[in-house]
């Protein structure tokens, strides 16, 4: 089981707002996946830098002590599977018994999504990492149902797996990621991201996200998404806008957004999406049926 170094652990729980380690307890986990989804983005700007590369070393943030490295210094993170296994591994080295799980987006057959369970005397919650979602959810029969005006989350058990409802901009409609139970090795995580060099929609415009005290920020191409209990504010930005939002709404170092520009992704961001787009989904969540 991968670990971070004391020192390492120590500046990402002071980043985090952790004064000390916190005990591996139920109150704990869900403290510090708040401060998570309040301090770590999800964006793909260095996965973007290392496909306009070209080359063929291993897509960037695997590795979990680089991963943070990068989050301390540039204030980046990643995409699902980079995401996932970072918080995975810091929670196995606060001592909680987590594990490594996967799902399907949408529900289409395909592993997709990287996540994290973790179990208290024979419960499980899922501690969703990449899916900024604020509250961790039971893993367990009930229907759990978070109507937060801004971060709305529902789940619910089907079979032996969980679906897990959400509503994100800039989409009006709830859809679900199926996950599953099975813990899963770091190996998946590794082939299923790399898999995603072929396809995916965080690949070729620039997607960032970050949660504030009742505000969603999300940066998709060149729009600017701001979702509040008001509703959600569509803005078109210039080449000059989008930079200066991905300081300030989102974080990003002036060194990262140079680097990035320089990849030539900021001119990538303001083509048409390639593609199709995502099915739309047939069932409804269980707060609309």
């Amino acid at each position: 089981m991968a670990k971070l170094s004391n020192n390492l652990q120590e500046k990402i729980l002071h980043r985090l707002g952790f004064r000390e380690q916190p005990s591996a307890d139920i109150a704990n986990l869900q403290r510090l996946y708040a401060s998570w989804c309040a301090h770590v983005p999800f964006d793909n700007l260095r996965k973007m830098i290392a496909l306009k590369s070209g080359d063929n070393q291993p897509l960037p943030g695997m590795d979990a002590s680089e991963f943070f490295g990068n989050w301390l210094k540039d204030g980046s993170g990643a995409t699902c599977w980079p995401m996932a296994n970072a918080f995975y591994v810091l929670l196995s080295s606060l001592g909680f018994q987590a594990s490594r799980v996967a799902g399907s987006m949408r529900d289409m057959g395909i592993i997709s999504h990287g996540s994290v369970k973790v179990a208290f005397d024979g419960l499980e919650y899922l501690a969703d990492a990449p899916l900024l979602l604020n509250v961790i959810l039971p893993l367990d029969q009930r229907t759990f149902i978070n109507d937060d005006l801004v971060f709305p989350v529902e789940s619910e058990p089907d079979g032996k797996s969980h679906l897990v409802w959400m509503l994100i901009p800039p989409g009006n409609d709830y859809y679900y990621c199926r996950m599953n139970h099975n813990p899963v090795g770091f190996s998946l995580f590794e082939e299923r991201y790399e898999a995603t060099r072929e396809r995916s929609i965080f690949n070729q415009r620039l997607y960032a996200r970050h949660n504030y005290p009742g505000e969603l920020i999300l940066l998709w191409g060149n729009v600017r998404f701001s979702k509040t209990a008001k509703g959600l504010e569509r803005i078109e930005l210039s080449r000059d806008e989008v930079c200066k939002a991905l300081r300030t709404d989102i974080g990003i170092s002036e060194s990262l957004v140079n680097d990035w520009v320089a990849s030539g992704s900021l001119e990538a961001s303001f083509d048409p999406p390639s593609g199709s787009p995502p099915p739309s989904t047939i069932l409804k969540p269980p707060s609309q049926r």
